[in-house]
């Protein structure tokens, strides 16, 4: 969660820095991941009034404007915004500043001939939006300014942004005010929360009423009509609370419903009265609230249209849904700008029900968020008449009626808690004189006060009865919890610690160690690792099934990861991610003769076009991934860990391409194989063209990585002497592999007493006409290379010369050049 210092400090008094601040939240169990300085994305920006502004001479889109900034003469600035002209109030970064959001150091430039200094800005460029249209500009019958003013207090750039996290139980902390009652207990500061009246009461109308169906889901409900609704943009100081919470500012009414949310974590939603009379069918309105049943789809909020499942809790009106249950509103009843009176909706859900209705949509909200952790429900009324008051005063509202069902049953709850349990889970505390101590009643007591726990001693004076608030009966139920929250507030650093009389360090596994190295190659070779539950659906061959599964569904392990990964491979497709190239570390599991087995194994997916962008190609059109592409890749990943494997033609695997698989081997071991997604599979998965996968046994991998781990690796220099190269070509049988013909090379060559032969590369091959049948026309380039001498031609034939003769005889090659 997003927390605004400046925010925070009208709720509480704070004398810490937000660096402090931060410190004493992280320690107290609230992780501050981020400190968000706004103060330096404007810092030497300021208003500037425009005081001319003229066409370019030499450029029809750009101005060159009179800028008046508060110095003596006004700045002459160029600029392009469409909507610059004369007489607006813009804040203008003068020579020199620094915008951090874009990276960019404003300097004196000369733009198509004219002199610019400085630059008119747009809330973009300020890092307020993320794109505008044109620049800014400041309204003077709304703000109070003078030219040359600092922009940052106008623009609510005066700010620190903490990106705050809190753990699943503490949902009281997902709010201002939650956070407020956590900082004041840590500070001891000044708690100021927001007034607000709780004892009004709203007249009741017969065409408004609200039925419930299963309090169990939904414990209470309060529906409030508000008439006069004016709808329109929110005063900057609403918006400014928002956007420092991340949330965009839409107009007064709905950023109304989000500032309450963050405020007291409370969800809030309003709904168009006059479109629910259009649902209804009347202008009698029943909301319901309900679980889905044979429904028809609902279009929600962000637009997308959703088939309702039987988890889904909703929100009716006449039985008809409008409405995602603390989830998101309806798009057919939402808040627009013709909104004359609203149905403000003010609720508790289940939080189970909730969580459920969220995960079988695939949607997750900042409502949703909360009510998932649980919502206050003592709040719930303070929360509405808020709501109600600020609509009131910034939107005209006014309160017609008011339908409620109310199931709460707010009970305190009190548990009994032991100085003598305290110290004993705890431990002791330094002392003043550095000497371990317990902790006593008068360090004890505060820090519960504090919290909002309302102790009372019982007889026993270390024995209390501690009442627990509203706001925390959430995550406090037992007198260990209790005892954390002490630990917590007194610090876990003030505690003594006791350490082992002896320790060693740790250290990784070989194995582990050459894992480690595994996962980065085949990262730094392109690929994202991924994971799998190596659960699986049973009914395969050799799968081990499990007695007592989580799910029937999944009640068997993976005797292979290729299939897991192509559905990955897919589901990137169907999110509009593009191709999946990514890996996994994993076990798989089989039962043979010799009962359960087990083996760690490595396999990958590839596809897609590897080339970054279109500037270079053709077309837009995506070129499919190539056998030498999908296999540069594995062998980078296999190089840069000092191996090195052959290639043997493999049909083994049905899922694969017959004509484009190959095994790998590595030190005359089987290592796995590589190839290509057989055409069938890939129109039954509907695949792109050309999708590649491998499959490596991992521990014939780390064998070999630990035989070269032994070995002792020499350097070798550089040859500063050229190169000379002979073009090899031939006609040879199609089945004769190209991993073969080189090794015949290769073994020719090294047959004399130092070998002079460097590189051995493909460089063509043809298949047509003039080509004998069931043969093909290959081209090989040889490199000679001495690293002591330039090679002369007497020197190089009698080898290349060697190397012919050594085809001929061994492969039958019918020479061509």
């Amino acid at each position: 969660m997003h927390i605004s210092f400046n925010w925070l400090k009208t709720l509480v008094a704070i004398d810490l820095s937000p660096e402090d601040l931060a410190h004493q939240l992280t320690l107290a169990g609230f992780e501050v991941e981020d400190i968000e300085d706004r103060k330096t994305w404007a810092e030497g920006v300021v208003v500037g009034y425009v005081r001319d502004c003229q066409p370019h001479p030499n450029a029809n889109k750009l101005s060159v404007c009179q800028v008046e900034v508060g110095d003596a003469e006004a700045a002459t600035i160029v600029c392009g915004a469409p909507n610059v002209k004369t007489g607006l109030y813009v804040p203008v970064a003068r020579p020199g500043t620094y915008l951090p959001c874009i990276d960019l150091k404003i300097k004196p430039a000369k733009l198509r001939g004219v002199k610019s200094f400085g630059m008119i800005c747009s809330l973009a460029e300020l890092g307020l939006a993320k794109e505008s249209a044109g620049i800014h500009s400041f309204d003077p019958a709304v703000q109070s300014f003078q030219v040359g003013d600092d922009v940052r207090p106008l623009l609510g750039l005066d700010d620190v942004i903490l990106d705050l996290t809190s753990t699943a139980n503490r949902a009281d902390a997902l709010s201002m005010v939650g956070i407020a009652r956590e900082v004041a207990a840590l500070t001891g500061g000044t708690l100021s929360l927001p007034e607000v009246k709780t004892d009004s009461s709203w007249p009741q109308d017969p065409g408004l009423s609200v039925a419930i169906a299963d309090p169990a889901h939904c414990p209470a409900y309060l529906a409030t009509r508000v008439d006069n609704i004016q709808v329109g943009p929110s005063p900057d100081w609403l918006r400014t609370c928002l956007e420092s919470a991340g949330i965009r500012a839409i107009n007064n009414v709905v950023d109304i419903t989000n500032y309450i949310l963050i405020t007291w974590g409370q969800p809030l939603h309003a709904f168009d009265r006059q479109a629910l009379e259009t649902i209804a069918g009347g202008t009698d309105l029943q909301i319901g609230v309900r679980l889905a049943d044979d429904d028809p789809p609902l279009r929600t909020l962000d637009g997308q249209s959703r088939q309702l499942e039987a988890q889904n809790l909703l929100i009716t009106v006449q039985n008809k849904p409008v409405a995602l249950a603390g989830v998101m509103g309806g798009e057919q009843s939402e808040v627009n700008a013709q909104t004359q009176s609203i149905i403000l909706e003010c609720a508790l859900f289940n939080a189970v029900s909730i969580r459920r209705s969220a995960r079988v949509q695939g949607l997750r909200t900042e409502a949703s968020s909360r009510y998932e952790r649980g919502v206050n429900p003592a709040q719930l009324d303070v929360a509405c008449q808020h709501a109600l008051a600020l609509l009131a005063d910034l939107a005209g509202g006014t309160v017609v009626s008011q339908a409620k069902a109310d199931y709460r049953t707010l009970q305190q709850r009190t548990i009994l808690l032991r100085l003598e349990r305290v110290n004993q889970i705890l431990g002791p505390v330094w002392g003043q004189d550095e000497e371990p101590v317990d902790l006593e009643a008068s360090q004890v007591l505060p820090i519960l006060e504090s919290l909002g726990f309302r102790v009372t001693p019982e007889d026993d004076p270390q024995i209390w009865s501690v009442e627990i608030p509203a706001h925390r009966q959430g995550d406090i139920e037992r007198e260990i919890d209790l005892i954390e929250e002490i630990a917590r507030l007194y610090g876990y650093d003030n505690f003594c610690d006791t350490l082992p009389a002896k320790s060693e360090f740790g250290y990784l596994g070989e194995d582990e160690v050459y894992t480690r190295k595994i996962r980065q190659a085949f990262r730094g070779a392109g690929l994202t690792e991924l994971i799998h539950y190596s659960w699986t659906k049973p009914g395969g061959d050799r799968q081990i099934s499990v007695i007592n599964p989580l799910l029937i569904e999944f009640s068997a392990l993976r005797t292979e990861m290729l299939t897991a990964l192509i559905k990955a491979f897919r589901f990137n497709l169907e999110q509009g991610n593009g191709p999946l190239n990514g890996f996994e570390i994993g076990r798989i599991f089989w039962e043979d003769e010799q009962g359960l087995q087990e083996s760690p194994a490595i396999a990958g997916i590839m596809g897609g076009d590897v080339r970054q962008g279109t500037w270079a190609q053709d077309s837009n059109r995506d070129s499919p991934m190539s056998w030498f592409e999908a296999k540069g890749i594995l062998e980078a990943a296999l190089t840069s860990l000092g191996l090195s494997v052959e290639y043997q033609p493999d049909r083994q695997d049905d899922r694969l391409h017959p004509g484009r698989t190959a095994s790998l081997w590595i030190q005359g071991q089987r290592l796995g194989r590589l190839g290509q997604i057989h055409p069938l599979l890939r129109q039954d998965q509907d695949l792109p063209d050309a999708v590649y996968c491998f499959e490596l046994d991992l521990a014939v991998l780390l064998d070999a990585m630990a035989d070269i781990e032994d070995s002792q690796i020499h350097f070798q220099p550089f040859s500063p002497y050229p190169a000379v190269d002979r073009d090899l070509a031939f006609f040879i049988s199609t089945g004769v592999s190209v991993a073969e013909i080189s090794r015949v090379i290769q073994t020719a060559a090294q047959k004399s007493n130092a070998s002079l032969l460097n590189q051995v590369d493909l460089i063509d091959e043809y298949q047509g006409e003039t080509v004998p049948a069931g043969q093909r026309s290959l081209a090989f380039r040889l490199v000679y290379r001495a690293p002591d001498r330039t090679l002369t031609e007497e020197e190089v034939n009698p080898l290349h010369q060697r190397i012919r003769e050594a085809l001929e005889a061994k492969l039958s090659v019918s020479l061509r050049s």
